[in-house]
């Protein structure tokens, strides 16, 4: 059964994109280094054998630089993270079944050959997650569609990953881990790997 690949974005727009990272940089350069972000996520995903879902978060924009023949293109739900990540799975699941992948446009250091070993830890998984840094995840997927791991979860904390672990451990589901990797939310995250602001 062909993978799915859920791809979450924030539409590039000045004073929109990363705020906390613009707080340090400024708006413009926030932009800049977002449309970097974004490129980079656009390039790994098309690199990834798997049906495509990209999910705007303001409006689908069909004359971008993701293009159709690569993603199908759609409109993320209103609520909080944990909603609009439910809502996308459950369309995906419905779709095309498993297994089902999300990975956001803020890790400058996710591969397409990370998000390959997250697909492939899925034929005898329920669920693979790529930690982050900051105590959140770049990337969770699932097997079956399971809403659950994403309730009660305390969002835009330090506190994500292991709730989400905890939820998987209390119905006994089985979970395989990817690398921990950086996001890309403030000056600091950019700089401490070498990047280079364009």
């Amino acid at each position: 059964m062909t993978p799915t690949l859920l791809i979450f974005i924030k539409n590039p727009e000045l004073g929109k994109a990363k705020t906390r990272l613009a707080q340090s940089v400024g708006d413009e350069r926030a932009l800049q280094i977002y449309q970097a972000l974004l490129g980079h996520t656009r390039s790994i995903a098309q690199q990834v054998p798997a049906q495509r879902m990209l999910f705007y978060s303001s409006f689908i924009d069909g004359e971008d630089q993701w293009p159709l023949t690569h993603f199908n293109k759609y409109l993320q739900a209103s609520g909080d993270l944990g909603t609009r990540m439910t809502m996308a799975f459950e369309q995906a699941f419905e779709q095309g079944g498993g297994p089902v992948l999300i990975i956001g446009s803020d890790c400058a250091q996710l591969t397409a050959d990370i998000i390959q070993q997250g697909i492939t830890a899925l034929a005898e998984n329920d669920f693979v997650i790529g930690p982050a840094e900051d105590g959140g995840y770049y990337l969770i997927g699932m097997q079956h569609f399971r809403p659950e791991v994403f309730q009660a979860i305390e969002w835009s904390t330090e506190q994500v990953f292991a709730q989400t672990q905890a939820i998987i451990e209390q119905h006994g589901w089985s979970l395989a881990l990817l690398p921990t990797l950086s996001d890309i939310d403030y000056e600091e995250d950019w700089e401490k790997h070498g990047w280079q602001i364009p």
